[in-house]
């Protein structure tokens, strides 16, 4: 049986690549995504907060929102009172396009678990969950 490391490298590799095909036939570029994702979750946020969430640093997901602003995606904007920090929200456009990536983070999903049960797949999420958590340094909780 090959490494831990490796099989979740092969699979983020693996299931990356579907997932940016897709993407790309949308007219989203790597990393616009998982940005959408976050948006339609959170709802309006701080391009720190967008970093933190995605793992990517604060200069790349700048990098990525003028693009996505630029397409039309979110708009951003400063809060009264905090000058500091931009605040990005989805536009009706960036909304429909999160709605069609779901359909296909969706859909990839199933077929990266299709040979899994239900219960396996709840499994993974928690061990999942679990190396994740051991890896930010985060103490881990049961949900």
């Amino acid at each position: 049986m090959e490494s831990l490391h490796y099989l979740l490298m092969k699979v983020h590799t693996r299931l990356q690549r579907r997932i940016c095909a897709q993407a790309v036939v949308l007219g989203l570029t790597s990393g616009q995504p998982k940005v959408l994702e976050y948006l339609v979750r959170y709802g309006e946020s701080n391009q720190k907060s967008i970093a933190e969430y995605c793992e990517i640093e604060q200069t790349t997901v700048g990098s990525i929102l003028m693009r996505m602003e630029a397409a039309g995606l979110v708009v951003r904007s400063q809060h009264q009172g905090n000058r500091r920090s931009l605040y990005v929200a989805l536009t009706a456009v960036g909304r429909a396009a999160a709605a069609k990536m779901e359909q296909i983070f969706d859909q990839e999903e199933a077929a990266a678990c299709a040979l899994l049960s239900f219960e396996e797949k709840e499994q993974l999420q928690h061990l999942l969950t679990k190396l994740s958590s051991a890896l930010s340094g985060n103490e881990w909780h049961a949900e």
